[in-house]
């Protein structure tokens, strides 16, 4: 089922194989489509794709904008295969997990674990890594598609303060399932989160924490887009969340975990989907100046 009024959005930031990597990952998930592509001109890396697709139904986005950050494993996506909804999960997992591994590398090969009878992570050609699983029926449903949020190096250990913190932040929240690391489970340490699953909104998160030596850290490859109505909750939003001031551009944060939010109107997408070439340059050429987005001043430029 399509979460048509999704609020929160992943953002998926490419060199210049944004589309290429959407149509790539619609043709591997079922229910999947590429919704809209757009581009944007006088952009600081000049002509910029912005691509719009969705995968089993959760949506994505997408923009070719330059080398500038590069997709690391520290935000992948949870891919459950439900037996109960699914009647050949276990032949599809496989089928995926052959289809992502073209030119990819197995984080944790595809096998059996204490948690799963079948499971794997794999980091796919484009760099974006999928942890493919084989879900337990029994438990509550989830989502098939779940962006993860692993907490390494400096930020190990947050991973439990950083849900409450976004519980507290978005108004709709609920927390899920928590599991944590036992006494022996060196380097991890007792207490801290294995596992963890929360909700804003209608988007569902997981977040856990790792000890383990990591060569990644959260960056702005991989960013959550937040639809706003008014200019009021843009406001809110961005005081919230926002804790790096030099982070802050075209709409742009970064919160104190170090993770990326982008905090958008949501009448900009019909503005860039419906927008005539023109009303596109002036609202492009009005947000690349903004740091927090100014829906008055957005909604004058198209209509110019």
């Amino acid at each position: 089922m399509s979460n048509t009024n999704q609020k929160i959005v992943p953002h998926l930031w490419f060199d210049k194989e944004a589309k290429e990597a959407a149509e790539f990952y619609a043709s591997i998930f079922p229910n999947s489509k590429i919704s809209d592509v757009t581009t944007i001109h006088g952009t600081p890396s000049g002509d910029s794709e912005i691509v719009s697709f969705e995968l089993w139904g959760q949506k994505f986005r997408a923009i070719s904008a330059g080398p500038f950050f590069k997709i690391n494993p520290s935000i992948s996506f949870i891919v459950n295969f439900d037996p109960s909804r699914e009647k050949n999960a276990r032949e599809r997992i496989d089928e995926v997990w052959n289809k992502l591994s073209e030119g990819g590398t197995a984080l944790m090969p595809l096998g059996q674990y204490p948690f799963s009878e079948r499971y794997g992570w794999i980091q796919d050609k484009y760099g974006l890594s999928w942890q493919l699983i084989l879900t337990n029926p029994e438990g509550e449903e989830r989502p098939a598609v779940v962006p993860s949020l692993l907490f390494v190096g400096d930020q190990c250990g947050h991973a439990e303060e950083a849900i409450h913190f976004y519980l507290s932040v978005f108004k709709n929240a609920e927390q899920g399932l928590i599991a944590r690391y036992h006494k022996g489970m060196e380097p991890d340490k007792e207490g801290t989160i294995m596992f963890s699953d929360f909700r804003l909104e209608n988007q569902w998160f997981v977040a856990m924490d790792s000890a383990h030596e990591h060569k990644f850290s959260f960056n702005e490859a991989i960013s959550f887009m937040v639809y706003c109505d008014t200019q009021e909750e843009i406001d809110d939003y961005w005081e919230r969340l926002s804790a790096v001031p030099k982070a802050e551009q075209c709409g742009w944060l970064k919160d104190q975990y170090g993770i990326s939010w982008q905090i958008v109107p949501s009448e900009m997408d019909e503005m860039m989907s419906k927008g005539t070439p023109e009303q596109l340059a002036r609202v492009t050429k009005a947000f690349l100046k903004m740091k927090k987005f100014d829906l008055v001043e957005l909604q004058k430029a198209y209509k110019g």
